[in-house]
């Protein structure tokens, strides 16, 4: 129920931006988008503090499930949105976007819905670890080899920044917890509802400065990023059943590769000082998500395991 809340929350969020932009640009002299960075760091630290050791055990306990879903998660998702930007024909920018969040390997969102999914939560969180770790790498590649079709690229400067957002954040609240347990007990209940905060601001904020390039491709593009999102789920499921996985870890790849990290792609975004271009598509992408996740949890949740 409590996450049920949270997507009509983000939804509502989305539908009040869009229709009032003019109240989220900016405050005063600050635009809000500028503090998407900020945001997300401190996200990225909450991430952190819930990083252990026996995450990093797991890669080494089952190295081939690792191995496997982290290849589908920077396989499936980019190639897959590649392929849609251009079957659609969007504006270059608006192209590009799709491969950002294609590329945007998923956050903690994914490892709630594999809970719900009755899937293999511990491999989950050990693939949204290990994916994590190696985003400023592939993420940066993946848009230069892809996104390069439709924009300038800078790799170093994209790598620059994700190891800003994302590597020394982590680090940082990963070390905290592994060194100060106690003060990171103290404030481990707050840091999960700044982060859903965080991601209600980002998606708002995304969608307020993108209004003008929404009202004109918004509805093609909800379509675009629906077939993206669901079909992450059905290409996830049925590779990993091929190779010869269970269904338990089937479905939490599935939820692995069709869930991507919204927050983090708008913040590259911002980076790239596209955010009303580029930022499109993981700002309807992040509460479409969390959407056709549910939907997905609930039946599977329903269903018995049989292998």
């Amino acid at each position: 129920m409590r996450n049920n809340i949270y997507t009509i929350v983000i939804i509502l969020v989305v539908i009040i931006t869009y229709n009032f932009p003019q109240y989220f640009i900016e405050v005063g002299d600050v635009k809000l988008t500028s503090l998407i960075t900020p945001v997300l760091q401190i996200i990225m630290f909450g991430m952190g503090t819930t990083i252990t050791l026996n995450d990093f055990v797991g890669i080494v306990k089952t190295p081939k499930k690792v191995i496997i879903g982290v290849v589908l998660q920077f396989l499936v998702m980019p190639f897959w949105g590649f392929g849609i930007a251009y079957a659609f024909g969007f504006p270059p920018e608006i192209a590009a976007g799709i491969i950002l969040i294609g590329s945007s390997p998923s956050g903690l969102a994914s490892n709630v819905i594999a809970m719900l999914a009755k899937a293999n939560v511990a491999l989950s969180i050990t693939l949204t670890t290990f994916a994590t770790m190696l985003a400023p790498i592939m993420t940066p590649s993946l848009m230069q080899y892809l996104g390069g079709e439709f924009i300038d690229v800078d790799f170093l400067g994209m790598m620059w920044s994700m190891c800003k957002m994302v590597i020394i954040p982590v680090a940082f609240g990963f070390l905290l917890n592994r060194y100060t347990p106690k003060f990171v007990a103290s404030i481990k209940k707050i840091l999960p509802l700044f982060s859903m905060a965080g991601i209600a601001y980002v998606i708002g904020t995304v969608t307020a400065a993108g209004h003008d390039s929404l009202s004109t491709v918004g509805a093609i593009l909800f379509l675009a990023v629906l077939i993206h999102n669901v079909g992450g789920y059905v290409f996830g499921y049925f590779a990993a059943r091929g190779i010869g996985m269970d269904e338990r870890d089937s479905r939490t790849i599935s939820i692995e590769v069709g869930m991507q990290n919204g927050g983090l792609a708008s913040a590259l975004a911002v980076e790239m000082g596209k955010v009303a271009t580029v930022g499109l598509a993981s700002a309807i992408f992040g509460p479409l998500m969390n959407v056709t996740g549910s939907l997905l949890a609930s039946w599977w949740g329903k269903k018995e395991i049989k292998e």
